[in-house]
């Protein structure tokens, strides 16, 4: 047997160079060579009452896995974290799993814990470059199910139930499969080819994609059970942005977000000559603290801009962003502007320019300091405003990365489905919402939140699916 790797430290991931990345789309972290994961994998214990499996919300049996990354078997691996998660290459690269799995880890207690997320990546990727055969679709069971939305939870819950032998299809609104996965994150975080390919392989499953169809638009969830589907999802994500309702919002040179990451991601306003327009270059500034605002400040400062900066009203440890991400924008040269919080977006009108309208452009943020109080009902030092402390930013474009709700098309085209006051679909513990054979889970039930979390709410969901449908 070999020896347990006794280092305090994980191995360390290899990455682009900062001065090199922030020019660049290409992926920042370069992951682990072989010798790096099984020196890695050698930290874990294999405990056996495998407190790490209880943090990961799709019960991946980790340190399964990871004995099998100590012997080399990397594909044996790969087919023990398939058994439980759908998108193995695409939660390696975006779970939070400091905060899940190996927040459980024993070897956290005196010590890093073992690199979980970095060898889940490691064993898909290995799998993606040396493994072509894909899975063998199951023989078919009759009953038919309809997903709505292709991002983490729908992909997950249509491929447990295509591997349950269901017919299933998933109806996308955009041109491409993946949800969150390809309008949301840069492809220096998770390229759209990984993506893609863990689509394929649901697609080998069996599984059917129809893209540009809008339910509650194009289809409504009652035509679905009319065109004979027996159970229908709900997976449609947390795509309405929020916004500060400060003056200014109307600006140009003001996105919220989702709509700056969805014309860089989705509709390549990166590209030299895009076809979808996006403010490039200048002085940016990004308001929130989550990942997502990391990301729009990353991506804004590799499409050009000359200064970027993330505006947030808490100190750094309040920051919710991941500390990888905050560490990354760091070298990368963003500025952090703490405890202060925008008042109003200043604008120009430009006349002679023909691309001006009543609204004019950003010329600048009116901000105000902050400093932490009493905590609020989530346990988080409320942040107040210090009087008299109004100061000025000289910015071009701003990006508001406050919080995103659910859609609300599909609540207002459904009869009798319950929402709650932010908009999110009401479900009982298994996802089973008001209307009976109608489940959700995801963004589209809590509001924005991780991936493996609306994966495990995917595959919750396709659980109660296969029950219901066995006992109709």
């Amino acid at each position: 047997m070999a020896k347990i790797n006794m280092s305090l430290k994980k191995n360390e991931m290899p990455t682009q160079a900062p001065d090199v990345r922030s020019r660049n789309f290409d992926e920042v972290a370069l992951g682990y060579t072989k010798e790096m994961a099984m020196d890695e994998a050698m930290r874990c214990l294999g405990c056996k009452n495998m407190p790490c499996v209880s943090g990961c919300p799709v019960n991946i049996h980790i340190p399964e896995f990871i004995s099998k990354i100590k012997e080399g078997d990397f594909e044996a691996a790969y087919r023990i974290i398939s058994k439980t998660s759908s998108l193995p290459a695409v939660c390696g690269r975006v779970c939070p799993q400091e905060t899940q799995c190996e927040s459980k880890c024993v070897r956290a207690i005196k010590g890093e814990p073992v690199g979980i997320g970095r060898l889940e990546r490691f064993v898909a990727d290995w799998h993606n470059t040396f493994c072509a055969e894909m899975p063998e679709a199951p023989q078919k069971n009759g009953h038919r199910v309809a997903v709505v939305g292709s991002g983490p939870s729908g992909l997950t819950c249509a491929g447990d139930l295509a591997k349950a032998g269901y017919e299933v299809t998933v109806f996308e609104a955009l041109h491409t499969a993946g949800g969150v996965l390809v309008y949301g994150i840069p492809e220096f975080r998770l390229p759209k080819a990984i993506v893609a390919k863990e689509v394929e392989t649901l697609k080998a499953l069996g599984v059917k994609i129809e893209a540009n169809v809008v339910i509650g638009k194009t289809l409504t969830v009652d035509e679905l059970f009319d065109e004979g589907y027996e159970a229908v999802f709900i997976g449609s994500g947390a795509g309405l942005p929020n916004f500060m309702g400060i003056p200014g919002e109307s600006l140009k040179g003001v996105y919220s977000a989702n709509e700056f990451l969805t014309r860089s991601n989705l509709m390549k306003a990166y590209l030299d000559t895009p076809e979808t327009p996006i403010m490039k270059g200048g002085k940016v500034a990004v308001v929130g603290g989550g990942n997502v605002a990391m990301d729009a400040a990353r991506t804004a400062l590799r499409l050009g801009a000359e200064k970027v900066c993330i505006v947030y009203r808490r100190s750094m440890e309040e920051l919710p962003a991941r500390r990888e991400e905050v560490e990354h924008a760091q070298e990368e040269g963003i500025e952090f502007r703490l405890l202060c919080n925008p008042i109003e977006i200043l604008g120009y009108s430009n006349p002679s320019d023909p691309r001006d309208c009543k609204n004019g452009f950003v010329s600048g943020m009116r901000c105000v300091r902050m400093e932490l109080g009493e905590p609020d009902a989530k346990g988080r030092r409320r942040p107040v405003e210090i009087e008299g402390s109004e100061f000025e930013m000289d910015v071009d474009t701003v990006i508001i990365s406050i919080g995103t709700s659910p859609n609300p098309l599909i609540k207002s085209t459904t009869n009798g489905l319950e929402v709650n006051s932010r908009g999110g679909i009401v479900v009982n513990e298994v996802g089973l919402t008001s209307r009976a054979a109608v489940y959700a889970g995801g963004d589209a039930v809590t509001g924005a939140a991780t991936v493996i979390s609306a994966m495990g709410a995917g595959k919750t969901a396709a659980a109660a699916i296969d029950e219901y449908l066995k006992n109709k």
